[in-house]
């Protein structure tokens, strides 16, 4: 397949059905850190390993080296202020006249719903026009003892609204900690975690899914609608979803 031709790390070929079960027996092969990759758009989702992109690539190291400096998720919420900032400047420089603020995002904090959406399994595998999991599934095996450094083995993030890999590395870091998370699928805007622990209460809840729109707005302003519908879910489901336009 052209989309691995330059990929640097061992792959596993599966089907979608059993991909899971898949990743769970990898997870202890000692053959590195398993993640099913999204099959939807494996060009883009491999995009980085085109070698006309190697000289732009940072090191692995260095990504790792930042995510051990970010406080998340306050140190996400600096990087979005200074990313604002500075295109708040442009803007300016160009059209000033127009008058336009920016105004840091807030998603509304909403009802408490009945029956709240959340995800519920590995959407990577899954085939959304025809409501099926796809008959085939590839699972990338990342050098690496340690799970939450795959963001910067894969070079994934740094587009849109979607942060750098080193904020990502530092936010599967942070809910790790706390929520056993662990990284399962990664497509080529999406991300699938899965984790040991759910939010106990309310309160809980709603401060995860604060986090979890600083990191990811879409979830909320295309997705649930409100820092509650969000948290519902999360106090409902051991899987999270992140997708970013």
């Amino acid at each position: 397949m052209a989309a691995f031709a330059n990929f640097p790390y061992e792959v596993v070929e599966t089907s979608g059905e059993d991909a899971l079960a898949t990743w769970e027996e990898l997870k202890t092969a000692g053959r590195g850190a398993p993640v099913v990759l999204g099959e939807d758009d494996l060009e883009n989702l491999l995009a980085p390993f085109d070698p006309k992109e190697w000289p732009r690539l940072k090191p692995i190291e260095e990504i790792l080296a930042a995510a051990k400096s970010i406080d998340f998720p306050d140190g996400l919420r600096q990087h979005r202020r200074f990313e604002h900032a500075k295109a708040m400047a442009y803007l300016e420089k160009i059209g000033s006249a127009m008058g336009f603020r920016h105004q840091e995002s807030e998603a509304p904090l909403g009802d408490w719903p009945a029956d709240p959406w959340h995800a519920t399994d590995l959407t990577v595998t899954y085939d959304l026009a025809a409501r099926q999991t796809k008959p085939t599934a590839h699972i990338a095996l990342i050098p690496t003892d340690d799970p939450t450094a795959i963001p910067a083995y894969m070079q994934w993030g740094n587009w849109n609204a979607c942060p750098p890999p080193a904020y990502h590395v530092a936010a599967l870091r942070a809910w790790r900690d706390r929520y056993g998370a662990e990284l399962v699928g990664l497509g080529a805007d999406v991300i699938n975690l899965r984790v040991a622990r759910r939010p106990a209460t309310r309160d809980e809840a709603l401060e995860l899914a604060r986090a979890q729109y600083v990191y990811c707005n879409d979830i909320i302003d295309q997705g649930v609608g409100s820092y509650s519908g969000l948290a519902a879910g999360l106090m409902a489901s051991d899987w999270w979803f992140f997708w970013w336009d």
